[in-house]
């Protein structure tokens, strides 16, 4: 067999074992897709994939989806290849970096569907930080008491970009706010996400700001909490970067943050997979406008 995948934590991660050369192959294409939906994230160590290859893979794996294009970061030389980095020569707005060291999941505040999968490969790392953390949201929904997980279905969460980046500043300002509010208008999501094939989980991240219906306190109260849950140690996998590595996530299923750097020189290549599923809608000017109010 030319694929093998080792489980990393009991509920959750893999690691894939297999030659450069086989990746794209059809079998091993299948078997990684199929072990995306058990493991939630897939480690491939060193396999140092080019930017040609690593954008073959996310097109065989399901087609490739580009919502970075309005950042610092995305290189037009590598069309659909985004740059993570605070390299003030890539990136002069590390807003954007800086919030990745919240638990989010990509793309869930933009109007699309949500993103299957996201693939990051390591190509200059930092001397200290920079790990990669993944909590499976299937598993987290799935261990909580059955009382709660009926509490939870039916809520609607509103998600925006300025939730992701608010932890950045404390406070954001006026300009910041509307910058970020039009990179995205803000999503109504299901806190409880039944799949296509009805599979559920937990959606959620630092970009859910409010619970429609319920006063603000509340509901971040409850977010708070279930972030926590969904973080535990048995939940997570977390990845310590070598040079070359390719990691590919669910992201679906899966939120992730990285363990906060300073270094410059620490620059990853992203690529999307493309999904089909878009479980929520906009949100309301309304909803957007009462997100802080305390009743």
């Amino acid at each position: 067999m030319t694929v093998s995948i080792e489980p990393a934590k009991p509920l959750v991660g893999g690691i894939v074992h297999v030659d450069k050369a086989h990746l794209l192959d059809d079998d091993v294409i299948e078997t990684i897709r199929s072990a995306l939906e058990q493991r939630g994230v897939l480690v491939f160590p060193q396999i140092d994939v080019s930017d040609e290859q690593q954008l073959g893979f996310t097109d065989r794996m399901g087609g490739r989806v580009n919502f970075g294009r309005n950042v610092p970061g995305h290189n037009a030389e590598t069309p659909d290849v985004y740059k993570i980095t605070l390299d003030k020569k890539i990136n002069n707005e590390p807003d954007y970096v800086l919030g990745t060291f919240f638990w989010h999941v990509d793309g869930v505040s933009i109007d699309q569907p949500l993103p299957k999968a996201t693939v990051l490969s390591a190509r200059h790392l930092s001397a200290q930080g920079g790990a990669t953390e993944f909590a499976n949201l299937y598993a987290a929904y799935e261990h909580l008491p059955e009382e709660e997980k009926r509490e939870l279905e039916g809520l609607r969460v509103i998600h925006t970009v300025e939730g992701a980046v608010r932890p950045v500043y404390g406070r954001l300002t006026h300009e910041r706010e509307e910058r970020f509010a039009k990179l995205a208008p803000g999503m109504e999501q299901p806190l409880v996400w039944t799949h296509a094939d009805g599979r559920k989980s937990l959606l959620i991240g630092t970009h859910a700001e409010g619970i429609v219906g319920m006063p603000g306190a509340h509901a971040r109260a409850l977010l708070t909490r279930l972030q926590q849950w969904a973080s535990q140690p048995e939940f997570v996998y977390s990845h310590t970067w070598q040079p070359g590595d390719l990691v590919v996530w669910d992201n679906q299923g899966v939120m992730h943050r990285v363990v906060p750097y300073t270094d410059e020189g620490r620059v990853m290549h992203r690529t999307v997979i493309a999904g089909k599923e878009q479980p929520g809608r906009r949100a309301s000017e309304q909803q957007l406008a009462t997100l802080y109010q305390s009743s």
